[in-house]
């Protein structure tokens, strides 16, 4: 009998096996019909249909990229967005005589106007910050932006005037794309520019759009300046990237299947801007372009690529979260940095809505996504906070102090302060 009760539990387990694998298969199987965004929408041609002007924008250290697949794609890009429609600023600084050299092969095949520069960055300019004695430092977010707005030079007169190594421009531009060192498809950067949230007049309708950047097939890359529509931090970095905290408008947005994921800031390697808010010259309001900046405090960052689209929102008064702000994420634009990840993304996105159950219980156990103090801070309102102070010594050769030592030279002290854009970038 304990024999006969023992091959009646073995077969119960192997058709339970037997039954847990075909609902996988069947799972896995069913998957492709389900993906939300593996067909694209039909208006996507990859072209610039009614012949809009591009002001195109990098920063790249990589001469082998620049040689390589980047180097094509932006060609390619400039080809479908019209020579005559586009200007490229590229800016590298300090990254030795090779890419130098990549940058000047390029310029010979670019086709269109252009200013590609490359030059020093002399850091003995930059503000500094001090957290132990005799070690003062730049914040990496300052000289990121400081970096980012050297490629938008040509832009501003005044300043080109100046500096005969930028290629000036004083033509219009409708749109401007900032393009990290990444792998993408200049189709799909073509449906960036000229797709996204198209209106009933066949032309688009954002402040921004961004693509989705990956750092393997699986994982969103730029968590730091994603943030969603009411201003939270994102989840777990996998499909559907967004938390359901709040009234989980970009979440629903994503699950959709929208080209225009509603959220307060984003990059994703890839963004596409109204120019205007960027060109003084042509802007239709009394205020200076928006350049890229930093925190200045010294425990309070934020991406400058976060700030930015929190400037941006500011000055198109749509301050208030939770609101459309104009900003959109694209997840049918996908791009990442090697051509490994890039080549396996279209496959992936066709199983990526069976992400979408473990991604909330992982969030929900990990307590995604976590709580930012200023994230309801409205711009102009004034706010108390906490912010660290150093009390010196500024140089003290006599000892050398670790980071644990960081208490003993300073204190927290609640300062007063009128609220600036981006307290959910913090």
């Amino acid at each position: 009998h304990q024999v006969t009760g023992r091959r009646n539990k073995s077969r119960i387990y192997k058709r339970l096996g037997f039954i847990v694998l075909i609902f996988f298969i069947t799972l896995f199987a069913s998957a492709p019909f389900f993906s939300v965004y593996s067909e694209r929408p039909s208006h996507y041609s990859g072209l610039n249909p009614s012949n809009e002007t591009v002001f195109i924008a990098a920063n790249i250290i990589n001469g082998e990229l620049v040689r390589d697949s980047w180097g094509q794609s932006v060609l390619e890009l400039i080809d479908r967005i019209g020579p005559e429609n586009a200007f490229l600023s590229i800016y590298e600084n300090d990254s030795g005589p090779e890419t130098a050299k990549a940058l000047q092969e390029l310029a010979d095949k670019v086709q269109c106007d252009y200013s590609i520069v490359s030059g020093h960055v002399d850091l003995d300019t930059f503000p500094t910050i001090q957290i132990l004695p005799g070690e003062q430092r730049i914040k990496r977010i300052a000289y990121l932006a400081h970096v980012r707005n050297q490629a938008l030079r040509p832009l501003d007169q005044t300043q080109a005037e100046h500096s005969p190594d930028f290629n000036s421009t004083n033509r219009h531009f409708d749109k401007l794309l900032f393009l990290n060192d990444i792998v993408f498809s200049p189709s799909n950067a073509a449906d960036l520019l000229f797709s996204t949230n198209i209106g009933p007049d066949g032309r688009t309708d954002y402040h921004a759009a961004c693509a989705v950047d990956f750092g393997n097939p699986f994982k969103f890359y730029d968590r730091f300046a994603l943030r969603d529509n009411e201003g939270y931090r994102v989840g777990l970095p996998f499909f559907p990237w967004f938390t359901t905290a709040g009234r989980a408008e970009s979440w629903s947005d994503v699950m959709s299947g929208s080209d225009a994921v509603r959220v307060q800031s984003c990059w994703g390697g890839m963004v596409a801007f109204e120019a205007e808010w960027f060109q003084s010259q042509h802007s239709t309001k009394d205020l200076e372009p928006l350049r890229f900046r930093a925190e200045p405090e010294l425990f309070w960052d934020a991406s400058e690529c976060c700030l930015i689209h929190a400037d941006l929102m500011e000055r198109a008064h749509e301050t208030a979260l939770g609101r459309d702000s104009g900003i959109y994420v694209n997840p049918y634009v996908r791009v990442a940095y090697d051509t490994t990840t890039f080549s396996w993304l279209d496959f992936v996105l066709h199983f990526e809505q069976l992400f979408a159950l473990g991604h909330f219980v992982a969030d929900t156990v990990r307590g995604f996504p976590g709580s930012n103090t200023r994230q309801l801070e409205s711009p102009g309102e004034v706010v108390t906070h906490r912010t660290w102070v150093f009390d010196g010594p500024v140089n003290d050769t006599a000892v050398s102090p670790g980071i644990k030592s960081i208490p003993e030279f300073g204190h927290w002290e609640s300062v007063t302060d009128t609220a600036k854009p981006g307290g959910y970038c913090g």
